[in-house]
Order: C-alpha cells, then structure tokens, then sequence
C-alpha cells in the first residue's frame, strides 16, 4: 500500500517509494529505497523535497496519532508499440537558455551515477527502474535543444569520465534516436541502455580502470570483461528491458566482426547495440582522459567517419546529422579567413550554424568576438573547413561555446 506524506514525516525504516517534483530537486539516483542511513535522511530533509510516497508493504508507516490522507499515484502509462508514431518535440529553446538547466542536470547526474556504481561495487543489486527519472530529465533536455547537454557533458573532467560518460551516451542516444524516428518507448530503452552501458566498469580493478597511461595487453584484456559484467549485473538486478541488456552487452561490437565480446557481424548486432557503438565511441574520443586530449568535434565526426567496418554506415550518417555536421564547439574556418567556434546548430541546414569568430588568419591574432549566423538573410560567410584544435593549441574554445 502507498501513502504520500511530508517529507517532514519521513523516518528510518521507512520505504520510500517516490519523490513528488523533479528527479533534480532530490540527491538519489534511484527513488526507491528502504530508508536505513541517517545521512540518506538528512540529505533528502535537506533538499527541499516536500512531499514523497512510502510503501507500507515494504517498510514502516506513521504513528496512527498523526494519520495522512491516503491516496495510489496513477498508474504508469503502458509503453506505445513500436508502430506508433515517434514523439513529438517539446517546445524547443535556445541554446543559452538550455544550456542553464543542462549544467543543473549534468550536477545532479554526477552525484547520481558515482552512487550508482558505487551500490555496485558494495554489492547492492541494480533495478534500472530507480534511474527512470535521471533518463526522462535527459530526454527532455535533448528534445527541448538536442545540442546543450550533448555538448556540456563532454566538458567531463578527466577523473569524472568513467561516470559522466554514461550520462554523455544516455544524451546522445536520446538525440540519435530522435534522429532516428525511433517511438517513446524504443527512445526510452535507447536513454536506459546508454546510462547502462559501462555498468560492468564499476566491477573493474580500479588500478586498471583509473590508470593513467595505456593499457597493456593483459590490462586491456580485463577491460574487454566489462561488457558480460554489466550484463550480467542487470539481469540479476531485473527491470532491465531487452534492448538496455543488448547494449550494455553489445557496444563494443564492430560491423566487420573484429568487435568484443562476440564478434558479431553487421545486422546480427541490433540496431540499439550499433548505435550504442557510435556513441559510445564519439564521447570517448572527444573527451579529455588521463592519458589524451580530447579530440576536437568536427575533427572526430572525420575521423569516424574514415573508421571503415568499424560503424553501420546508416547510423553513423544519422548521427551526425543529430549532432551536426559541424557539432557544438567545432573550431572552423570561414571563407572570410577567420577562425570560429561553432556556437549553435540549424536543425534546418547542417551547414549553416551560428559560430562565434576570434582570430584573424591575416593577420594572425586574436580579433574582438563576434557571433555570426550563417543561416541569417544577410550573412556573406561560409565554412571552408574544420580546422584541428592541437595544431592551434587554444586553450579556450570550450569557455566561448559554453558561455551563458
């Protein structure tokens, strides 16, 4: 039985079953749990949740002297089939605009998903459904601007890489399968199986996972552990759908059967694992590690692209488009002879962003900013090309684009 109450009325032994509002107004990654940790009960006391459901079934209830209404929250909406239409976008914002909430979600997920893989490695079991609100603040990011979050959390730190990355391919799952058409329950499976996807990293030894320079050959061997690890922990964890257990599972396969762990070929890897492939391997080449410099995005999307029998060509194809031809924080060339940062995208011509220019080619120094929008009726300016950002050596590309 389900009772909502104040958040002031919560005690240990309680089961909380859900929080009322926004998954970012409270610190857990899942939101269902038996309340043991006095800390756990500070935290939430502390963070202006004033209202959650307990599940009396699973834990205490409140003293009879102080009764509260007694109420069953709405049951879930049952999955559309996969014939049903793709959702439609919600109201769209601007990059700026966007960007504020995305850095409070990119927060809230660091917390979130350091908890997660640390339940792991105390050995608590892993019920997927705990992070659907994480997956469903993500996806209404992406779908509001598909490019903020997508960019802000490439700005991970080298030591939060291994938990930011899950939340960089949970968004750009999101935005690929936009792309894709895919309906809200398969866009839903394709958040999950990227949060999901290096689950089995958290079971790693730490000196292997963390160290800071290239693995060798038996280190690297572990590594390739970790895709049965996550899936095996999620099976046992249940709530996981199929197709998050394929990705976790599948990610690191390659069309042209060199991939691990089971060197499949071409479409006898699912769609949801061949995407999870692409961007997986996108946000891990475009962000900084102890042992390299991320890539620039525009000199990623190149390079990927010459990657051949590695990625299905169709979604690869897709997913630039779902991120850009010329992604966020692309530094680019214009025909003018100055260099630029791409700022923002046009969903309705690739080729034409918003780029905030810097430096002068002729005369070789930097030059007041000036934002640039190649879409607009009196613009005179072109990309010419990508340029890469180590043979330039700006320090601060990223500080331009991400300004709000």
């Amino acid at each position: 039985m389900l009772k909502l109450i104040n958040a002031k009325q919560l005690t240990l032994g309680m089961y909380v079953h859900k929080f009322e509002g926004s998954w970012l107004n409270h610190p857990f990654w899942r939101s269902a749990f038996l309340l043991e940790d006095q800390k756990d009960l500070d935290a939430i006391l502390a963070s202006g949740v004033s209202e959650l459901w307990i599940d009396l079934s699973r834990g205490c209830g409140l003293p009879t002297v102080a009764p509260v209404a007694v109420a069953e929250p709405a049951p879930p909406p049952v999955p559309a089939p996969t014939a049903t239409p793709a959702p439609v976008r919600q109201a769209g914002t601007s990059m700026s605009q966007e960007l504020v909430q995305a850095k409070r979600i990119l927060l809230q997920s660091r917390e979130a998903v350091t908890s997660l893989f640390n339940d792991v490695r105390l050995g608590k079991a892993i019920d997927v459904n705990g992070a659907l609100p994480l997956v469903e603040e993500v996806t209404s990011s992406v779908m509001r601007n598909p490019g903020a979050l997508v960019s802000i959390v490439r700005l991970k730190n080298r030591d939060d890489y291994t938990y930011m990355h899950s939340v960089a391919v949970c968004a750009l799952m999101v935005a690929l399968a936009r792309q894709l058409g895919l309906d809200e329950a398969q866009s839903r499976d394709a958040a999950m199986g990227g949060l999901m996807h290096d689950l089995g990293k958290a079971l790693m030894p730490l000196d292997v996972l963390n160290k800071p320079g290239s693995l060798t050959e038996d280190e690297y061997g572990i590594m390739k552990r970790h895709p049965e690890a996550g899936w095996k922990l999620l099976k046992e964890g249940g709530g996981a759908t199929a197709a998050t257990l394929d990705i976790a599972l599948h990610h690191h396969e390659k069309v042209d059967g060199s991939g691990y762990p089971h060197r499949l070929k071409s479409t006898d890897i699912t769609l949801m694992s061949r995407m999870g492939a692409v961007c997986d391997v996108y946000d891990a080449v475009t962000s900084n590690r102890p042992y390299k410099a991320g890539w620039d995005p525009g000199t990623s999307i190149r390079r990927m692209n010459s990657w051949a029998g590695h990625f299905d060509p169709v979604i690869l194809k897709a997913f630039i488009r779902s991120i850009g031809i010329y992604p966020v924080g692309s530094l680019v060339r214009l025909e003018s002879g100055r260099l630029g940062v791409v700022t923002e995208q046009n969903e309705s011509s690739l080729l034409t962003p918003k780029v905030t220019v810097f430096f002068s080619l002729k005369s070789n120094e930097p030059i007041s900013r000036q934002v640039l929008d190649l879409a607009g009726r009196h613009n005179h300016e072109k990309i010419v090309a990508v340029e890469d950002k180590e043979k330039w050596g700006f320090k601060y590309l990223d500080e331009i684009w991400s300004e709000v």
